[in-house]
């Protein structure tokens, strides 16, 4: 008996019948903020994989619910199950993180970090204005880190990353290497995700296991899966958000128990209980044919 999965949004054209995975709901809820290609390919193949899906996983509860509402697919026949991340992610002492962090031209003393793909949706601007907003002392001797892909509709995000630039607070590292990453992780004083929409969320958890506090949007998805271990801030007003920021760098005390808890929260989320919440899905799955 066949069962065809299909990992990101669509069943193949010729498969009749089977699962998809809706990672978020962001090309409906936000269309303004992708690429018109991809909302064609959507339009084109959406429909008829939810006509042929039996079940539907999403990452996380709260996309759950979205889906439910959207689709009006029976709660029973959409389930969520969280990703993981890599055990690559984790504290490195910094004598072990030096030369990747020289080599990239990083302070071996800290900065701030953001990975992202340069996207409407990911709010960078928000970080940049905010990290404006920190006192002098404080963004000259923390920079701010942009990694990630090179994005879409970002022309004046570019503008504010090149001024941040020559003024000296902002290092733009573009993609990072997988095998690097960690390194650029653990060697950051604090990880700030301001994303207007999330379907998941991996950068602020690889941040957490990578022992480095961790301010993420309030409203998304990012309060559930990282359950209290982040500092959650309103990016919209980028002067409290500036605040959220001088705080998670400068309060000892609340940095300890972020990275304390941010390290557990972030142990739940791992590949091998990914898969077998998978496993078990199909196995439903496969159950329900039987029956009918």
């Amino acid at each position: 008996m066949q069962l065809v999965h299909g990992p990101n949004y669509f069943l193949p054209a010729w498969a009749p019948r089977g699962l998809v995975t809706v990672h978020d709901l962001s090309v409906f809820k936000y269309p303004e903020t992708h690429p018109p290609e991809r909302i064609d390919n959507f339009e084109r193949r959406f429909g008829s994989s939810l006509e042929r899906a039996e079940h539907i996983i999403t990452d996380c509860e709260t996309i759950r619910g979205e889906v439910i509402d959207f689709t009006g697919f029976p709660a029973d026949r959409v389930t969520a199950v969280p990703l993981g991340i890599s055990e690559a992610f984790q504290p490195i002492p910094i004598e072990r993180n030096a030369p990747v962090l020289a080599q990239l031209g990083l302070p071996l003393t800290g900065y701030g970090l953001t990975v992202s793909s340069l996207e409407p949706r990911k709010r960078i601007g928000h970080l940049l204005r905010a990290w404006r907003l920190l006192p002098s002392p404080i963004r000259d001797r923390f920079p701010l880190v942009i990694a990630g892909a090179a994005g879409w509709k970002n022309e004046s995000l570019h503008h504010e990353i090149q001024a941040g630039t020559e003024e000296g607070w902002v290092i733009p590292l573009s993609y990072v290497p997988d095998d690097i990453l960690p390194a650029v992780y653990a060697g950051a004083r604090v990880f700030a995700y301001p994303s207007k929409y999330e379907g998941f969320g991996l950068p602020p958890l690889e941040a957490m296991a990578s022992g480095v506090p961790t301010v993420v949007a309030k409203r998304t998805c990012l309060e559930e899966v990282t359950r209290g271990a982040a500092m959650l801030s309103d990016p919209d007003d980028e002067r409290d958000f500036a605040r959220q920021l001088e705080r998670a760098i400068d309060d000892e005390a609340w940095r300890e128990g972020a990275v304390s808890a941010g390290i557990q929260v972030a142990r739940d989320y791992n590949w091998k209980r990914c898969l077998n919440e998978t496993i078990g899905v199909y196995q439903r799955v496969m159950d329900s044919r039987r029956l009918t």
